[in-house]
Formats: C-alpha cells, sequence, structure tokens
C-alpha cells in the first residue's frame, strides 16, 4: 500500500488531467455552438457532465488525504461510506466534531455554536442541491445512458435526471462547475484549517450565491445566438481577406 502523501500526489495529479480534459471540452463546445453543429454539442454537453462527476469524485479524493487533514483511521470511516456523496457528508462531519470539540453529540444548534451550526447546514444543503445531481447524472453517463438516463431497476426513464440531461449547456455546466469549485474550497478550508474556514467562509458563500444566480439567470439561447454571430462576422471577415488577396495575386 502506498504511503498516504504519494497516494495524494496521485489523486493531485488526476484532478489536473481531468480539469485539462474538461478546458479541451469547452473549446469543442464553442467551436460547435458557434458553428451551429447541434450533433457536436450534444455529445460534448454529455462528456462535459461525465467529466465535472470524475472531477467531484476525484476531488474528494484529494480532499480525504490533504496533508494536516484527515488521520488514517479518520480516512478508512470515510471511504467506508457506500456512495460518493455519503462520503462528503461523513468529512464534512467529521471535521466539524474533531474541530469544534464534539465528539458524540448530534451536531445541532445546540452542541455547536450557532454560527457555527447555520456554516453545517450551510453546507450539507449544498451537497444536497449543488452536488448530487452531477453526482446522480454522472452515475447514468457513465454506464453508457446518454440519450435516456434509466431507473435502478433499468426497466424505465429516470425521469429526474431525464429533464436535468436535456437541461444542460455549456453555460449551465460551466457555472455547476464553478459551484462545486467553491463548495470544495469551503469544505478543503474546514478539513485543513479552521481558522482559514471561519475567515473565509462568507467570501466562498457570497460567489455562491452569485454563481446561482447566474446559473438561473443567463440565456443559454442568447448566448448561442452571440456565438454564431461572432463566428459568421469571422468566417465574412476571413473571406473578404482572402478575395482581397487573390485580386492582390492575380494583379
Amino acid at each position: 500500500m502506498k504511503p498516504p502523501d504519494e497516494l495524494y500526489r496521485f489523486h493531485v495529479a488526476n484532478l489536473q488531467a481531468i480539469d485539462t480534459a474538461i478546458k479541451r471540452v469547452t473549446l469543442s463546445l464553442r467551436a460547435a455552438i458557434s458553428s451551429g453543429d447541434e450533433k457536436t454539442i450534444c455529445a460534448f454537453v454529455r462528456l462535459y457532465a461525465l467529466l465535472l462527476g470524475a472531477w467531484a469524485e476525484c476531488r474528494l479524493c484529494k480532499l480525504v488525504y490533504e496533508p494536516n487533514g484527515f488521520n488514517e483511521q479518520e480516512r478508512t470511516f470515510i471511504r467506508s461510506r457506500s456512495t460518493q456523496l455519503e462520503q462528503w457528508h461523513t468529512a464534512v462531519e467529521i471535521a466539524f466534531r474533531k474541530y469544534y470539540n464534539v465528539p458524540k453529540a448530534l451536531l445541532s444548534d445546540k452542541s455547536l455554536a450557532h454560527s457555527t451550526y447555520s456554516q453545517y447546514a450551510t453546507i450539507l444543503d449544498m451537497l444536497e442541491k449543488d452536488l448530487r445531481p452531477i453526482i446522480e447524472l454522472r452515475n447514468k453517463l457513465a454506464h453508457g445512458q446518454w440519450v435516456y438516463p434509466l431507473n435502478n431497476t433499468g426497466d424505465d426513464v429516470a425521469q429526474k435526471q431525464m429533464g436535468a440531461l436535456r437541461g444542460e449547456n455549456l453555460l449551465s455546466l460551466q457555472f455547476k462547475k464553478a459551484l462545486v469549485s467553491y463548495l470544495s474550497d469551503v469544505i478543503h478550508d474546514l478539513v485543513v484549517s479552521r481558522p482559514t474556514f471561519e475567515r473565509d467562509f462568507n467570501e466562498h458563500y457570497r460567489a455562491i450565491v452569485a454563481t446561482r444566480c447566474n446559473l438561473q439567470r443567463r440565456d443559454y439561447k442568447s448566448y448561442a445566438k452571440q456565438m454564431v454571430k461572432k463566428y459568421e462576422r469571422g468566417k465574412a471577415k476571413r473571406l473578404r481577406l482572402f478575395r482581397a488577396k487573390r485580386r492582390l495575386t492575380s494583379d
């Protein structure tokens, strides 16, 4: 078995590789949107969603092995949880119990200061609202369900994930990537440094609220139309330059 510091290095490298893949997919998606290539748009939106789920899982693995974070017993307990979401929940709970000295009691506004419990409840809410849908959609895509996500028994369409898949686009996925990144930063601070967590929590939360607003308000259709117009202007400009060059050559 590899030592924790080496496993941490592996997870960092994996996360960087997924980040690079997402950036490449983003470039391909923008090009497809500009040219109106619907089949390519559809394919790369699903690939982006799949990569985003993988990014979240790898970010959790990195978090579990952060230096000055969890000990080996805590890591083992986190990894024993049956789902990725449960592992996130467990990591957060362990960190709050350890840093706020609540070894056994239920985490509540009685065992924690009101402001601290509010932060705990906010993080759990973000895990449910922002992270759970990403994990669930990724699981469907990872099983090849790229057009019709199926329920757990495989005998009908999973309507919730079907609606989520149809609603995804480049803008929504970019905002969701930002949300998961901010959430990961909050939990990272909690695990590694209580003073940093308490100092920066409000700043991170303001960024999360602003990103949620953008996710709700930004109009993808208008964005796509602007991309197409920009592409057409560039295409016309290139054509004019080409014709001018031909005239100069012929003269």
